[in-house]
């Protein structure tokens, strides 16, 4: 009964769905550290019970094999003292021929006895053997999911510590009152833009005046001509 308990324990706990129990907490980081005190306490619990099975099942074995062998060694025995009560038999020696059979009749009791004792404790022993491999099959499943935990523990720990990071950086952000340095160069840049349109329009400016200048000298210019040539017409 004590057996069977242990084995619905471990089998209880290997089955264990995790991710449904996450799902279910209010904090799953506070839940894992529990699960794993709780796996590492049951794993120790299971392990020390499954200790005491396998031992109890060894001893069985044990028992079994001494048994096999006193059949076997009574089985010799009986043979030996068979045979010498034959030849005390045929030497003439009745009264102990009788007595060395009456041993090899002890001893095939004896070997009787130890067969019977022997195949009873075989299906014991098979029985035993089923749940051991099962319990160690649990376990190993259970150290299984210990480390699932673990490594889910540590994960939801990364996760977590990363996004309060990532709130703190938000939230110096959003405290720091800072202008977009962006607008700050648009406006250097208008300005920038504002004295070089300034200066090209200067530069336009005295370049129409010289420009103006030369045009005034070239009319001058036309009108010496056409009073020259007015002259040399009258004189001609």
């Amino acid at each position: 009964m004590t057996k069977q308990t242990i084995l619905g324990r471990v089998s209880q706990l290997a089955k264990a769905n995790i991710n449904a129990l996450l799902d279910q907490a209010e904090d799953p980081q506070k839940l894992l550290d529990q699960l794993i005190r709780d796996y590492s306490n049951n794993i120790a619990e299971a392990e020390e019970a499954v200790a005491g099975t396998i031992g109890n099942l060894r001893l069985l074995e044990q028992d079994h094999t001494e048994d096999v062998a006193a059949g076997r060694e009574w089985g010799e025995k009986a043979l030996a003292a068979s045979r010498k009560a034959d030849e005390l038999r045929a030497a003439g020696h009745t009264a102990d021929a009788d007595t060395f059979d009456n041993l090899a009749k002890v001893a095939l009791e004896r070997q009787l006895q130890s067969e019977k004792e022997a195949k009873t404790a075989e299906p014991t022993i098979a029985s035993q053997t089923e749940v051991v491999d099962k319990l160690k099959s649990g376990l190993e499943r259970m150290k299984v999911k210990l480390n699932e935990l673990k490594a889910k523990r540590d994960e939801l720990v990364a996760r977590s510590k990363s996004a309060q990071a990532q709130n703190r950086m938000m939230d110096a952000v959003k405290n720091i009152n800072v202008m977009d340095p962006t607008s700050d160069l648009g406006r250097f840049e208008d300005k920038v833009r504002r004295e070089e349109a300034r200066a090209m329009g200067k530069q336009e400016l005295a370049a129409s005046s010289l420009d103006a200048q030369f045009e005034r000298l070239d009319s001058v210019g036309d009108s010496a001509e056409v009073e020259a040539r007015l002259a040399a017409l009258k004189s001609g």
